[in-house]
Order: structure tokens, then C-alpha cells, then sequence
């Protein structure tokens, strides 16, 4: 097990109207800190998700946790093959190599706070997630980037199966 020290020695603060929002309902993430900012501690970012809509796909970090902290709203969560329902107040945390997905409910939304520790740079990774969106980017294109940002897509039976039926994820 390695210690991570992170190298900064003033406090972040990040105003809310001075966040970096990238893309648009029903998928807005708002850019906090990235790891420069935090001397590689980590990364956040808060990610609000509509009507049911779909966060992140099937994929794992190969150095890294991801916490999740429901602020409001319910979101399904992928952790290895289980799919657990999380609502306002629940805290989900992934460890390095398991698979992990997000999105809101079927039909609900949800505002998702997420940390990513230890921290790289992935502001840069969620502008390129923007460019497909807008078409200024092929999808595959993340493919050529899967290592930079230690974001490597899986495939998951238990993801999709809860994704194409309404609700059926467990508790």
C-alpha cells in the first residue's frame, strides 16, 4: 500500500458561480478541482443528471477510488456486478480496478458529487466527453485516451440489464 502526499499548501475554494460547467441537461457537470489544484489529492466534480439520464458507462480506474455522494435525487450505481439504488444522502466508494457506471433513476434526477482519489488531471477528459456530445469528436476517440486519464470502459451484463428495465435495480 503506498501513502499518497499531496504537494499544496494553500486551501481550495471554488465559488459556485465560478465552476466550469460542461455540457447541458439532461447531463451537467460542474468542474471543482482538478488534481493541480490539489497537489494530487484528488479530483471533484458535481454531476447533475435528469429524467432518468445516464452519467458515466461501464468503466474502471486503475489507480484510483471514486466516492459518491448523492446530494439529491436517486441514481443508480454499478460497483463490480451489483447495481444499488442510492438516494439523497447515501455515499457509494469504488475501489481502484472494480467497475463502476452512474446515472440517475429511471425517471428521476440526481446531483451527484463525486471525488476521485488519488487526483490526475481529468477537467480535460470531461471537455472531451462535451466535444463527442457536440459531435466535434468521434465517441471511439475516448478509446485513444482510456490510459491519460486512468479511465479504462468495461463491459457490464448487471449494468446493462438495469439500464433497459425500469427500476429493477436493487437496494
Amino acid at each position: 500500500m503506498s501513502l499518497i502526499a499531496p504537494d499544496f499548501t494553500e486551501s481550495v475554494i471554488v465559488r459556485a458561480a465560478d465552476a466550469e460547467v460542461v455540457g447541458r441537461a439532461p447531463t451537467t457537470i460542474r468542474l471543482l478541482a482538478d488534481s493541480s489544484a490539489t497537489g494530487g489529492a484528488l479530483s471533484t466534480q458535481r454531476v447533475t443528471l435528469t429524467g432518468g439520464a445516464d452519467g458515466a458507462q461501464p468503466h474502471h480506474h486503475a489507480n484510483s477510488a471514486e466516492l459518491f455522494y448523492l446530494l439529491d435525487g436517486a441514481a443508480q450505481l454499478l460497483s463490480g456486478d451489483q447495481v444499488v439504488t442510492a438516494e439523497r444522502g447515501d455515499l457509494v466508494i469504488v475501489p481502484p480496478g472494480l467497475a463502476h457506471a452512474f446515472a440517475a433513476a429511471p425517471g428521476e434526477d440526481a446531483d451527484i458529487l463525486i471525488v476521485i482519489t488519488p487526483g490526475i488531471e481529468r477537467f480535460e477528459y470531461f471537455r472531451h466527453l462535451e466535444r463527442i456530445s457536440y459531435g466535434k469528436v468521434p465517441p471511439q476517440s475516448l478509446l485513444e485516451v482510456q490510459e491519460l486519464y486512468d479511465t479504462y470502459f468495461r463491459s457490464s451484463p448487471a449494468w446493462d440489464a438495469a439500464r433497459s428495465t425500469s427500476g429493477s435495480a436493487g437496494r
